[in-house]
């Protein structure tokens, strides 16, 4: 039994469907579970859309109406007029009308969930059309009634027994029938609410089906041939691992690599899966393995470079000394906030720590932090982390560059750029 995901790029126009389709026709006669993450930009275009209803925006409407003439674009050039697919996506962007015709919710993150989770949703309903008029016999499946998670909105937490029961008894009777299409991204509460799992988290979605299913393998599809050491929309020159171990490409999407999504690995090593990163527009090409035994070999250092990271510099405002005691309040701030820390220093007076740039939750943090302590942040800055680095590499990439915090380990630095 095979997992596959495919990401929003696969998925982005009719004709990334289309080959879809033929990546899985040359899997026939292997039990498949597809997991799909929402087309192209979409995603994008559904914060724009929650923050446009949050914020009471006139253009909340305009928003959406282009993100529904997107899909139905898509649709027209995959399926006749008549066919029932365009029911089934009108009947699904309906429950986004549901949500906006009322006031908005208190929780930012509730209603975030509940919006940006449709785009999955419409999707897979789309995929799972076109397989079946392809003569791949196909089931949509709701995964927010396998995956179970907490009330932890944008960031669920997965109730693993729940989970795995649900899907070990309710999955293999369907692959007796035919593929089965569901979504990434997102699970479901105890009170039948949606939770998304964390930004780009389908490829965790894809490690949870094969943790529960014990799958030969998981095999994400990607528009890159493989892990790289880099982005190539950053760097020339870049280079593709044929092997990594599971620690290896734990360290790098802890740092920031966004080919994987960071808890994606735990679940597959847990249970001896190996992951296949390779590319959907040349599906008979080796791309990447992740395995036990994965080979690391690094002829190049790997960069991993994090947009939109905010450095938040604090003082005790009796100017005492940062204790630990300081350290416990700090961190028990930024987890109520769930503010997501990538690097931090202290010294006598001050602790100075990077996070992700949220706005709901930046804010959350701020009013929390200054009941008790001096302030200062700086916005619309970089993280660089490179591994395996060497000290050339390292003077090319401080070229030109402003570090206001650098972080240096036997196999890795870290350095906050503006």
């Amino acid at each position: 039994m095979l997992v596959f995901k495919f990401g929003g790029a696969s998925v982005k126009d009719a004709d990334n469907i289309v080959n879809l389709a033929n990546v899985v026709k040359r899997f026939e006669g292997n039990q498949l579970v597809i997991v799909v993450s929402a087309m192209g930009k979409t995603t994008n275009a559904l914060e724009r859309l929650t923050k446009a209803y949050v914020d009471g925006d006139e253009q909340m409407h305009a928003i959406f109406d282009e993100i529904k003439k997107y899909h139905y674009d898509i649709i027209e050039q995959l399926f006749d007029k008549q066919d029932n697919i365009f029911n089934e996506v009108a009947n699904t962007f309906v429950e986004i009308d549901w949500v906006i015709e009322d006031e908005p919710h208190d929780d930012y993150d509730f209603i975030y969930d509940q919006i940006v989770s449709i785009g999955e949703l419409v999707s897979t309903r789309i995929v799972s059309a076109y397989l079946n008029k392809a003569g791949v016999k196909s089931q949509w499946v709701d995964v927010r009634g396998y995956v179970h998670t907490d009330n932890n909105y944008r960031e669920g937490g997965v109730q693993w027994a729940k989970t795995r029961e649900s899907i070990s008894t309710g999955i293999p009777p369907l692959l007796n029938k035919g593929v089965v299409v569901t979504q990434g991204f997102l699970g479901g509460t105890s009170e039948n609410f949606t939770t998304t799992l964390g930004r780009e988290g389908s490829d965790y979605t894809a490690s949870i089906f094969a943790s529960c299913l014990g799958a030969e393998s998981v095999t994400t599809w990607k528009d890159v041939p493989g892990v790289l050491n880099a982005d190539p929309k950053l760097f020339n020159d870049t280079i593709k691992f044929d092997e990594l171990s599971y620690s290896e490409a734990i360290e790098m999407t802890y740092y920031g690599a966004t080919v994987i999504h960071p808890k994606t690995i735990k679940p597959l090593q847990n249970a001896n899966i190996p992951l296949l990163v390779k590319p959907f527009g040349d599906p008979g090409a080796p791309g990447t393995v992740i395995k036990e035994n994965g080979r690391n070999i690094f002829t190049k250092p790997v960069i991993i470079v994090k947009q939109n990271q905010v450095l938040v510099s604090l003082s005790a405002k009796d100017y005492s000394f940062i204790s630990e005691n300081h350290l416990s309040d700090i961190f028990g701030m930024f987890a109520q906030s769930h503010a997501k820390v990538n690097m931090m220093q202290t010294s006598a007076l001050s602790f100075s720590v990077c996070i992700d740039y949220s706005e709901n939750r930046f804010k959350k943090l701020l009013t929390a932090l200054r009941q008790d302590f001096n302030v200062k942040y700086n916005e619309g800055l970089t993280l660089i982390t490179v591994r395996h680095y060497s000290a050339e590499w390292l003077n090319d990439l401080k070229a030109g560059k402003t570090i206001l915090m650098e972080q240096l380990s036997r196999n890795t630095i870290q350095m906050l750029v503006k």
